[in-house]
Parts: structure tokens; sequence; C-alpha cells
């Protein structure tokens, strides 16, 4: 039996207020559901979890029927999260953190076909996006991937008692380690493919990061913004400016005198329009952000870093720890 929560790591998502947001889902079958549940709840991003069995051959069925009857259920996690604040790339990312997608029938100490590993889901334009990531996982591994993929036939609740089960019973069985948990400040900043881009951002989002293109001025929703908090990559969450290097240049854009991080931001010639210009890129997201001029103010380092918005997330001071960011607290908040 292996143990790795009797101190279970604390929840972001209990920080964050979900009310409202237009959350996705997807299905995570990954060995016994008490430990896999209690991973994925705890991912920055997710917003709900529930247990069930999934792709079964009976309505209804009890924990005690898909553990002896060939049912053809499988143990799994419904995961609703906030494409917003975290994409499906990232999310099976960290599934794929906690499972053996080459063992067959089994996981951890538990064998069995209602314990196989699979990513199920409803929305057909997912499916290329699962299929880059198992593609990425496969070439990981000698042995082939038997982790399957496919649509959702059917998905019954497990009984009241499977539900959060380890947060009611600290001390049960889990096969899951939570050490590859996204750690405050240190989450996995990738890039999602096109096709998930193109469903996540909106069309302006996806004009200016992914296409070069550039708002106009004073239309953004940060130009004027005078909030202190963090200004992040809208395609990966990489942090990039702070409110404490945000200045106003009267230029219609949102103006910072320097990145949060230097090497997060990549800078290239760019000749376009008839113009000779320093584009700005962001680190992991490769996203157009804009241009750096050097007619900042001098007290500033004299450097403008001309960002559009809608290549921006804001992440407000009071939001930060709970989104998994609390290092910047303190670079934002000093006055030093």
């Amino acid at each position: 039996m292996l143990n790795h929560h009797e101190n279970l790591p604390s929840n972001p998502n209990r920080a964050i207020d979900y009310t409202g947001r237009d959350l996705r889902e997807i299905w995570l079958a990954g060995g016994c559901f008490w430990g896999t549940e209690a991973y994925m709840a705890r991912i920055p991003g997710v917003a709900d979890t529930q247990v069930g069995y999934a792709n079964g051959n009976i309505e209804n069925p009890t924990y005690e029927q898909v553990c002896r009857l060939n049912t053809g259920f499988a143990e799994t996690v419904q995961v609703r999260y906030d494409p917003k604040r975290i994409s499906l790339t990232r999310l099976l990312g960290y599934f794929f953190e906690i499972i053996d997608p080459t063992g067959l029938n089994r996981q951890g100490n538990d064998v069995g076909s209602q314990y196989r590993s699979g990513i199920y889901y409803r929305d057909p334009a997912d499916l290329p996006v699962i299929q880059a990531v198992v593609a990425k996982v496969a070439s990981q591994y000698s042995r082939r991937i038997v982790t399957e993929v496919k649509p959702l036939e059917n998905f019954y609740l497990a009984e009241d008692y499977h539900q959060d089960y380890l947060e009611k019973n600290p001390n049960g069985y889990c096969h899951v380690s939570f050490a590859t948990l996204p750690k405050p400040y240190a989450a996995q900043y990738i890039k999602p493919d096109l096709a998930e881009l193109r469903n996540r951002l909106t069309p302006a989002q996806f004009s200016v990061t992914q296409e070069n293109g550039t708002e106009r001025p004073f239309t953004g929703e940060y130009w004027n913004n005078h909030r202190p908090g963090l200004y992040v990559d809208i395609v990966t969450g990489e942090p990039l400016f702070t409110s404490k290097d945000k200045f106003d240049s009267g230029c219609g854009w949102p103006s910072f005198a320097k990145p949060a991080d230097k090497s997060a931001i990549k800078e290239k010639r760019d000749l376009s329009h008839g113009m000779d210009r320093v584009e700005v890129r962001s680190r992991s997201g490769d996203s157009h952000l804009g241009h750096v001029f050097t007619d900042g103010p001098a007290e500033l380092g004299g450097l403008r870093y001309c960002i559009n918005s809608a290549a921006l997330r804001f992440i407000p001071l009071e939001e930060l720890e709970a989104e998994g960011y609390g290092e910047w607290l303190n670079k934002i908040t000093d006055n030093g």
C-alpha cells in the first residue's frame, strides 16, 4: 500500500472563483480514482472533479459490479477546467506524470481492466490535442503506450463515499505521488497546438499572438489598467511584465520599462510595414507581444516595451498565490 498523502497538498483552486467561467471537460482514467482525483483537483485551473465509471456496457453500475463483473467500465475522473487558466495540453501533461502509460490494465498495486489508463472526450476538437500529447509521451518510452483514447460513451457517478475520498479519509489507500504537482512559481509553460489555441483564444488574441497582429490603440483591455499584479503570456501563462514596471506612455498600448524576467522575452529585428523596429516575443509561447522602443523615461532605463493587451492575461495581486504565482508577491510590492 502506498501512502503519499498523509499531508495532502493544499488545493489552490479553493481560492479561485470559477462562477461564470466557460469551463471545459475531459475524463481521465488513471487507476484507482481516489488518488487520481485528489491529484487532478489540485492543478491550478481545475474547477471541479468527480469520480465515476466510464465506457461500460450496463447502466448505473455499482462499485461491486465494476470490480467483479465484466462490465467494461474504467474508474475515471471527470475534470472540469478553465481553459483560460490551464490548457488541455498542460492538463494532460500532468496526468501522464502520475500514470504508467505502458501498463496494461494496471496502475500501482491495482490490477484489472477497471484500472486501465484512458483519456475520454466529448468534443471532437479535443482529439488532435490529445493525440499530440500522446505522441509526445510515446517518444519518451521504448515500450508501446497503451493508454486508450476514445470518445466518452457513458459516465456514471460513483457512490458518494468515493467522491473526494482522500479528503474524507486521510489515511486511505493511494497509488499516486503528489510530488509532480505544479509548485507555486514553477509551472510548466507549454504552448498548446494551433487547434487548441484557435478554440481557446479570442479572434483578437489569436491574431496578435499567432499572426503578428496589432490591436488598435486605446482599445485593449490593459492600456489604462493601474491595478497591482502580474501580466503573463495569454498562451502559456509565463510571467512577462509586472505592474511595478508599467507606466503611462500616452501611446494607447500597455507600456513597460522592462520585462519581469529578461530571459522570458525574445527580441528580433522587424522590417515589416516599411519600418525598422525590434519585435518582442515570449520565450515559451513564441507569442508576438509587440515592440520595444528607446523613447521610454530615462529615469526608468529609457526603454518602452509597447505590448498588445490581447497578448497578455493580467493576474491581480490578491490572486497571485491562488494561481501559483506566489513568488511574485514581494517582487511587485517591494519598493526597492
